[in-house]
């Protein structure tokens, strides 16, 4: 048992001696960006590629929540009946408009394009009505 407990306390004592130093250098980080105007490389063309097949996935399996999301917007913008029904449609075509934006973006995946949705993933702002933009925008 002694043994554990020794283990244990080196353990940590190793994790703060390797984790603190990253925790500061973080946050020199952040303060020199807020600072200067960072410019940050291009991405190469694999990444880009990446990118969009990882939004592509990402469209296609997060499609369903449209639905929840268009109906809580919709309800917390006009009353719970509108919300419900109104949202409830929106919501129905939100997912087909982002399956297909998923599709489209696996179908055209060696073509470094734009996202063609906006907010890009369902998460990134959850508050905000789904959009569409211009298709295949070179990037």
């Amino acid at each position: 048992m002694n043994n554990v407990r020794c283990f244990c306390v080196a353990l940590c004592a190793c994790w703060f001696v390797v984790y603190t130093p990253l925790i500061q250098a973080d946050g020199s980080m952040l303060s020199n960006r807020a600072n200067t105007a960072s410019v940050s490389p291009p991405l190469s063309y694999g990444e880009k590629t990446a990118d969009k097949g990882l939004n592509a996935l990402a469209n296609l399996t997060t499609a369903p929540l449209e639905i929840p999301k268009s109906v809580i917007n919709t309800m917390n913008k006009s009353n719970f009946f509108y919300g419900l029904v109104g949202g409830f449609v929106k919501g129905i075509v939100n997912m087909l408009g982002r399956t297909g934006c998923g599709v489209a973006d696996l179908v055209t995946l060696p073509i470094p394009t734009q996202p063609i949705i906006s907010p890009v993933y369902i998460w990134d702002d959850f508050d905000k009505e789904t959009t569409y933009g211009a298709v295949m925008r070179w990037d």
